[in-house]
This record gives C-alpha cells, sequence and structure tokens, in this order.
C-alpha cells in the first residue's frame, strides 16, 4: 500500500512566485513521498483577492503579509509557533531580510513562514545610461532631471501609488498611521503628494497602467527607458538570459540627505486550518523556509529568497551582479504596513485615491481627508 501523502498549494503568476515552489516541492517529493501541486493566481488577484475561500481549497497558501490580521481574526491558517521548533523559529526571526519575519505575526502568533523578501528598490540599463552619457541620480531633484529626459519609468498603478506614497512620507520623518485619527499629518502628506505628483507628470502615461513587472519588461526589452527609481525589486531581471538585456539593481535615491524608506513586501508561506496532512505541510514548510533550501534550490529555480544567508551569499550575488548586497540596505530600513484586520479595506481604495489626484490633480487637503475617511471606516 502506498504511503504516498497529498497537499495543494495556491501561488502568484511569476517566474518568481510559481517555480522555486513547483522545484521545492519536486525535491520534497523526493525526499518525503509528499505530492505537492501548485496553481497560480495573478499578481493583481495576489494583492486583492479574499484569501478566506482559498483555504477551503489549498492546504498551503503563499500570501502577502497585510492579509495576516484578517486571517488571524477568521482563523485562516494554523499559528505555526504552536507547532514548529522554539529553536528553528528564532534562528529564522533572527536571520530573516529586514522586517520580513515580523510582518506574519499578529495577536502573539506567526502565521506564515518568510520565504521571499523585497522592497522597492532602483534599477537601470547600464548600457543606455552609459550610451546617454548619464549616471545614476543620487536624489530627488537629480531624478527629476533625468525624467525629463525622458529616461525614467516607474509603476503607477494603484497598489505601487500607495506603497511609494507611504515610502515618501516615511523617509519625510513620518511613518504613516503613527496615530489612531489620520493616516499622516496634513504638512507631510501634502509634501509627498507634491513629489509624487512632480514625478508623475514628467514620466509617460503609460506607467499608470503599469505594475513592476511591466516595468521590468519594458526596461528589459526595450531601449525606451533607463532608470526606475523604484519599485518593488526582482532579482530575476538581473540573472543573464532571463529577458533580453540584462537590469541592473541599486539602493534608493536620497530625500533631503535621506536615503528612501520603502515600503516592504515580499511573500511567507501559510498553512491552512483545514489542511489535508499538517505533518506533511509543517514539514514542508520548514524545509521550503530553510537556509540551505533558500540559498540554492529555491534560487536557482527562480526564487527571491528572505533568509538573509541568501542575501549574503557570494554566489547568489554573483548571478545576480550584487543584486542581494546592493539592495538590502533598502530592504533592512523599509517601513512595515499595518495589518489589523481591516487594512486590506483600506489598502484596495487609498491607492486609487492618491492615483487619481496624480492624473487629474486636485486638492491634496482633500486627498488626505479621503484618506482619513477611509482609514476609519476601515477599522469599524
Amino acid at each position: 500500500m502506498s504511503s504516498k501523502k497529498h497537499l495543494t498549494g495556491i501561488t502568484w503568476d511569476h517566474s518568481r512566485g510559481y517555480s522555486p515552489m513547483v522545484a521545492t516541492s519536486q525535491r520534497f517529493n523526493e525526499i518525503t513521498e509528499t505530492n505537492i501541486t501548485w496553481e497560480k493566481r495573478t499578481l493583481q488577484d495576489f494583492a486583492d483577492k479574499p484569501i478566506n475561500k482559498l483555504v477551503e481549497i489549498f492546504d498551503l497558501l503563499i500570501i502577502d503579509h497585510p492579509w495576516i490580521g484578517f486571517a488571524a481574526e477568521k482563523k485562516l491558517f494554523v499559528p505555526l509557533d504552536q507547532y514548529l521548533p522554539n529553536e528553528y523559529l528564532n534562528d529564522l526571526e533572527r536571520n530573516t531580510v529586514g522586517q520580513s519575519y515580523s510582518s506574519y505575526q499578529h495577536n502573539n502568533h506567526l502565521w506564515a513562514l518568510p520565504i521571499d523578501a523585497a522592497t522597492p528598490v532602483a534599477s537601470y540599463r547600464k548600457d543606455l545610461l552609459s550610451m546617454h552619457n548619464e549616471e545614476l541620480p543620487k536624489d530627488f531633484s537629480e531624478l527629476l532631471v533625468l525624467a525629463q529626459k525622458g529616461l525614467v519609468i516607474f509603476p503607477i498603478i494603484a497598489i505601487d501609488t500607495l506603497m511609494n506614497f507611504f515610502m515618501l512620507c516615511a523617509t519625510l520623518g513620518e511613518n504613516p498611521f503613527s496615530n489612531e485619527n489620520e493616516v499622516i499629518s496634513t504638512a507631510i502628506g501634502t509634501e509627498a503628494l507634491h513629489l509624487l505628483k512632480e514625478l508623475a507628470n514628467t514620466v509617460d502615461k503609460r506607467c499608470f497602467e503599469w505594475n513592476p513587472i511591466k516595468v521590468y519588461e519594458v526596461l528589459s526589452n526595450t531601449d525606451e527607458f533607463a532608470y526606475c527609481p523604484f519599485a518593488y525589486g526582482y532579482s530575476n531581471y538581473a540573472k543573464e538570459g532571463f529577458a533580453k538585456n540584462k537590469l541592473a539593481f541599486a539602493d534608493l535615491i536620497q530625500l533631503k540627505a535621506e536615503k528612501l524608506k520603502s515600503t516592504i513586501g515580499g511573500t511567507g508561506i501559510a498553512i491552512s486550518t483545514n489542511c489535508s496532512n499538517m505533518d506533511a505541510a509543517m514539514q514542508f514548510v520548514q524545509y521550503v523556509a530553510s537556509p540551505t533550501i533558500q540559498q540554492h534550490l529555491y534560487f536557482d529555480s527562480g526564487g527571491q529568497p528572505a533568509h538573509l544567508a541568501s542575501w549574503q551569499n557570494k554566489y547568489c550575488n554573483k548571478v545576480t551582479d550584487n543584486f542581494f548586497s546592493a539592495t538590502l540596505p533598502a530592504l533592512e530600513r523599509a517601513y512595515l504596513r499595518p495589518r489589523y484586520n481591516g487594512f486590506i479595506y483600506f489598502q484596495d481604495r487609498a491607492g486609487d485615491i492618491i492615483r487619481d489626484y496624480l492624473m487629474k490633480g486636485g486638492n491634496t487637503n482633500t486627498v488626505l481627508e479621503k484618506l482619513n475617511n477611509l482609514y476609519h471606516k476601515s477599522k469599524l
């Protein structure tokens, strides 16, 4: 009689999200006789679609940390700290990139293991900057000069617009949601909106429809643009042969003598409370988040690891033209969004408010008032 076990998983539709899960699951199957089949959903669905239905279908879920509050309140995921060894978790917490580990903590429990770390970073085409006799901008004023020459693109869809607004606020000296009454103070919020609009006014209008993946595809496969100041980093595009032209990545520019403090992203792996085989699932999440797998099989199959050892690994950096060492400082100082049950309601709607302002103009006080009203509503 076969001792084979079977699990199902859902991840996101990109080489970085899907391929490493298939590769690690295949190897895990070979050593444990546990078969894991993965399905994928679009990047937009990954950020927006409710996960309460997914836990009824899938045992393993690759998730975005802003969902943690909702998932914890609804008891959708298994609290991993109640199952996994303390020694393993303590080591993982000490060796995660930035706040990747803590982003999956809520109500004194850990609801997912970080397996992918990301934050907005800068990217560019070395060949095109050289061809145009341009250097990497060091600050926001130099960025605007480069943008006015038509060489700059960045994603301005709603979710990325919101993340960039958070970034500018945090860099200007105030983390969003620092108090219960407003998203951000009027002074800081107004300055952030003005800066974002000034940049948005200088770039190609197609950017308003582009997410980070589209920006990287355009940047790497055409010669239209040379530099992106901030988009969630994708180490895949720094690898030889992944796209027509390899991209280089760098830390973020300065704003008023401070390096931009971007908004951390990445993904974690969670286990549904409806999981069909809890023991096998626990074994796999430990396996895929482990330092050895993260540095080698996970990375080699297209993943962007969350374990610090991978970001410091000489091989990982050699293959990606130092993507990891160059952008690690941005990850380490990145701002962590709230994860309360209701934040997703805010996040799903707030970006549209700011994006409309960037596209059509308007009164910044009205924009901030709309954001505050949405914030209050999200907490009801």
